[in-house]
């Protein structure tokens, strides 16, 4: 492995350092997360292109692969990446199923995994895991007291069934009631969807109806994102509808047009937050992409790559994957454009910001209105 301790899936001995960084961008580029991969490629590049395609001022070499829908395809690729490609870290993954078949093999082969969606409750070994998205709690968590504050009563929560979604809906549970709120859900617990479906969400969409809620939380990301707010408009369930950012986010919003007005979201990244660095950002990103803004799975690959050029800049001129790993443990604040944040030296997630935005028509289309900057800060 480049610069990589002998890997326990190998047993091959340390290949000598280099000054080539050789980093592993795993995104999914099939199943029902393809167009939030298309997303995430285009924030790694935009951070190399703008930084002559170096990091701490070692060339970069990209060995891609794919995620697929987080399970066997995930756990390929890393096994691909660290014994075959010798990479010196792993960065990406939208799905929290993906990050656990990573970061087993990236622990075990002494590789940093930089994790840009969701961290799942269930791992326990972060000593090579860090993220620069969220703990897959942490948008509920944020979600929870303002979702109380806005409405008068109980609240329907509904989400797939996988662990990225029980932990987004268990984060959301968790702050709502802490707060106070109640569940409208039948024995006040979550609904959860089959996950993978069929994106049918009729029948829960009529229980919602008659379960004298007077709002709904609801965590979707992708083509299901894209059904549930296109049906909750056709079965007219007529309730405020909330959720994390990934409901109407990206092209799910894009492809669900009208159906989406009125829908209310919590995010740590939004295209028109201002601050210096963002202004410029979605500007030289529109340039590129023909108009097209930024959104929150862009703005966490960007990130990574502005975490990994501060670490890899003090590991000096010879890189180990264990160098690079203990430099990104000391790294202080992070810039990137949804402001500055610290990693938290105990979870190894973002401290950050949260805003609240809602979705508003804008000329032919909708975008999302940020509501308020500064919700709260929720991480670590």
């Amino acid at each position: 492995m480049a610069g990589c301790s002998g890997s326990s899936l190998d047993n091959t001995a340390e290949p000598a350092p280099t000054s080539e960084l050789v980093i592993g961008v795993v995104v999914p580029k099939s199943g029902p997360y393809q167009q939030i991969g298309q997303d995430m490629q285009k924030g790694w590049t935009a951070y190399l292109d703008e930084h002559g395609n170096k990091l701490g001022g070692h060339p970069v070499r990209i060995v891609e692969a794919d995620e697929g829908d987080g399970g066997p395809t995930a756990r390929a690729a890393a096994d691909r990446l660290i014994t075959n490609e010798h990479v010196h870290a792993i960065v990406g993954v939208a799905n929290a199923d993906a990050v656990n078949n990573i970061a087993g093999p990236a622990t075990a082969a002494r590789v940093p995994f930089l994790g840009t969606g969701g961290r799942p409750s269930t791992l326990k070994d972060l000593s090579y895991t860090w993220h620069t998205s969220f703990a897959s709690t942490d948008y509920g968590t944020a979600a929870g007291p303002y979702v109380k504050s806005t409405v008068d009563g109980p609240v329907y929560v509904v989400g797939p069934d996988y662990q990225g979604g029980k932990d987004q809906i268990g984060g959301f549970v968790t702050g709502f009631t802490a707060a106070g709120g109640k569940l409208a859900n039948p024995g006040a617990q979550p609904t959860y969807t089959p996950w993978p479906g069929d994106n049918n969400f009729g029948p829960w969409l009529t229980k919602i109806k008659d379960s004298g809620a007077k709002a709904v939380y609801a965590f979707y990301a992708g083509p299901a994102a894209v059904a549930f707010v296109k049906q909750y408009q056709q079965f007219n369930v007529g309730l405020p509808l909330y959720g994390p950012a990934f409901l109407t986010e990206g092209a799910a919003l894009a492809a669900q047009g009208q159906a989406a007005v009125g829908i209310t979201t919590v995010a740590t990244y939004d295209p028109t937050l201002s601050n210096p660095g963002n202004d410029a950002f979605v500007a030289a990103f529109k340039a590129k992409y023909n108009g097209s803004s930024p959104n929150l799975y862009v703005e966490t690959m960007y990130a990574a790559g502005a975490l990994l050029d501060k670490a890899v800049a003090v590991t000096g001129a010879k890189l180990t994957s264990e160098s690079i790993n203990a430099a990104i443990g000391k790294v202080s604040d992070v810039t990137s454009p949804r402001g500055t944040w610290k990693l938290s030296p105990s979870t190894h997630t973002p401290v950050q910001h949260w805003c609240v935005r809602r979705a508003q028509p804008s000329g032919t289309s909708v975008a999302n209105t940020v509501v308020t900057a500064d919700l709260t800060t929720v991480g670590g």
